[in-house]
């Protein structure tokens, strides 16, 4: 075991795309925890989503080597954190694993919306901040400029910025050196009771659970009686261990340490991300603060293609559910698509991360309905009920009022696209808190505006009109009162239940207008003609028509009298009415595909 004086703790925090997995990847090179011939990019990002989106979903740490100039042998813990706001909660834990964070900034593009809230949370847990400004070696790079945003913007040191360039390499010695230097080194006392935290846990198929953890005080051995203090379950450790990219077994964890333990644990969901470990014979006194239940904010149901894959498809769920505890679901029914999911998310980027995983690694055909967020319905009884299933809304008639959640929207945009986003946020019902010059060409707008408007193409939105330079992050806040409304999408005159919303009275008609334009392009013709409709309740707000096909009857009719042919026009007019009313109308898979698409293109 390596004494407590040098080991170092430290996290990478960054804004997206700041070059936080290449950083990562030259230190581990650094470290020779992996051999040239072996080396991949963005080596702690595991799944193919993650290298193709250039996104860190899953945290992952890894203990690296270092011989210091003093000669001195260091064990340096990275604890490597999600970067996107709907793992805000991962990254708070991560966080609180840590004694020091490399704040990274990019030089092109300077301090934005994620990395300052980043700091915040740094600066929350006590951490000491090393600032380094990444991609120097790029054309457009802007040293002097990052220098001034660190320290007008962070508040934090020029002095003390490290330069380097993650993808060549240059400024990573000094980057070690400064680690070791400023970070401070754990606290925590070996001979007191055991408290560990958990930040992160993976499913192993032959092991079950591995569970991420860092060690504030106490000592963790094999064979030593544990208990987690959330629930109150206790289990024997099995094996314990530090990361250097494989798993390492070592003979015990110290205070001050990351690793892992084993306990033969069997699902994810028994383990909570922020619960405190302690020991079942000397337990501490109070787990460590901070721990909180992740909830989901968006909902949406998934059912399969092909109502014959139920079965494949609630197997795969289970299986995603073992490696991401934060998916939650439950059975759902539709009368259009049958039986299928009713699933709960973190944000729109973790419901797009379990479409992909369930198409690329368990080969579901799925279908998901538009993405909706709990909003809180009062009844004229004084009940308050939590609906985010559209089927569950209550009748008009007992409903008093309506809430919907808010978010605290904080974007940081060049002042030159300052007009257009203002006027994006205005048509998203968003509320401007506050405005700030960060300098002559920035500025940060602080909006108040409904979680459920940013569902809703916002931020492919908000990147086209500044060309990509605007940032954009958010918090939930509370709930505020709303003009919520059912939109119904009739049918031939029945309704489609897995197309009916949740919607803002102001915003129904366009909404219904939409769906209606997007399903008459897709429904394929009949014999009769089909009236598309959107409703609130029993008004109709929108509609559109699918023509009917129609045979030529008076192809036979060469002259004669007029009421011959008028004769043979009712015959063929009572027929499409007869058809109508028995005939129904098969709605293709690509429609409700189209209808659910979140862009308005």
């Amino acid at each position: 075991m390596v004494a407590t004086a040098y080991i170092r703790n430290f996290c990478i925090i960054a804004h997206i795309d700041h070059g936080k997995s290449t950083l990562a990847d030259r230190l581990i090179q650094k470290g020779h925890l992996v051999e040239d011939r072996n080396f991949q990019d963005q080596i702690l990002d595991t799944m193919d989503i993650e290298r193709e989106r250039g996104i860190t979903i899953k945290s992952q740490a890894v203990t690296i080597p270092y011989t210091a100039a003093d000669g001195h042998e260091y064990e340096l813990n990275l604890v490597d954190t999600p970067g996107h706001v709907d793992f805000t909660y991962e990254v708070s834990r991560a966080i609180n694993s840590c004694e020091g964070a490399l704040l990274l900034v990019d030089a092109t593009q300077g301090v934005q919306a994620q990395t300052l809230s980043n700091m915040y949370l740094a600066l929350e847990h006590n951490l000491e901040i090393v600032p380094v400004i990444n991609k120097i070696d790029m054309l457009a790079a802007d040293i002097p400029a990052a220098k001034h945003q660190i320290e007008h913007d962070l508040g934090l040191d020029p002095e003390g910025v490290l330069l380097v360039s993650a993808r060549q390499g240059t400024g990573v010695d000094e980057l070690f050196d400064a680690i070791v230097t400023r970070i401070p080194a754990p606290t925590g006392m070996t001979n007191a009771p055991l408290r560990a935290l958990i930040f992160d846990c993976h499913y192993d198929p032959y092991r079950g659970v591995v569970v991420h953890i860092r060690i504030f005080d106490g000592c963790l051995k094999r064979g030593m009686k544990i208990r987690f203090m959330y629930n109150g379950s206790e289990y024997e450790v099995e094996t314990t261990g530090v990361f250097k990219l494989a798993l390492v077994e070592a003979e015990a964890l110290s205070a001050g340490c990351v690793g892992y333990i084993i306990a033969g644990i069997k699902t994810v969901s028994d383990v909570r991300v922020g619960d405190t470990i302690t020991g079942v014979e000397n337990p501490c006194a109070a787990p460590l603060p901070g721990f909180r239940e992740v909830k989901p904010v968006v909902f949406s149901s998934i059912y399969p293609v092909d109502s014959n894959d139920y079965e494949e498809l609630k197997s795969s769920l289970e299986k995603l559910k073992l490696n991401d505890a934060s998916l939650v679901y439950e059975k759902d029914s539709s009368a259009a698509l049958g039986f299928g999911f009713r699933c709960g998310f973190l944000g729109l980027l973790h419901l797009e991360v379990i479409q992909e995983r369930l198409e690329r690694e368990f080969g579901q055909s799925v279908i998901f309905t538009a993405p909706s967020v709990k909003y809180r319905v009062k009844l004229r009884t004084g009940e308050t009920v939590l609906v985010d299933n559209p089927t569950e809304y209550p009748d008009e008639g007992k409903i008093e009022g309506a809430e919907e959640p808010y978010i605290r929207a904080s974007i940081i945009t060049p002042s030159t696209f300052l007009g257009n986003i203002m006027t994006l946020c205005m048509e998203k019902r968003g509320v401007q808190t506050n405005m700030t010059y960060l300098d002559e060409k920035r500025v940060e707008l602080v909006y108040d505006m409904p979680l459920a408007e940013v569902l809703f193409d916002f931020y492919d939105r908000l990147k086209s009109i500044s060309r990509g330079y605007a940032s954009f992050d958010y918090d939930i806040t509370d709930y505020k009162p709303t003009e919520l409304v059912k939109l119904d999408i009739l049918l031939n005159g029945k309704a489609v239940d897995a197309l009916s919303q949740l919607v803002f009275r102001g915003n129904a008609y366009d909404r219904a207008r939409l769906v209606c334009e997007r399903l008459q392009d897709e429904i394929p013709r009949q014999q009769f003609k089909i009236p598309i409709q959107g409703a609130i309740g029993s008004q109709i707000i929108a509609r559109e028509t699918v023509n009917a096909l129609r045979k030529d009857v008076l192809a036979k009719c060469y002259g004669g009298d007029i009421t011959r042919k008028r004769k043979l026009l009712e015959k063929q007019k009572e027929g499409k009415k007869r058809m109508k009313m028995v005939g129904d109308v098969e709605l293709p898979q690509s429609a409700f595909l189209a209808v659910l698409k979140t862009k308005e293109d």
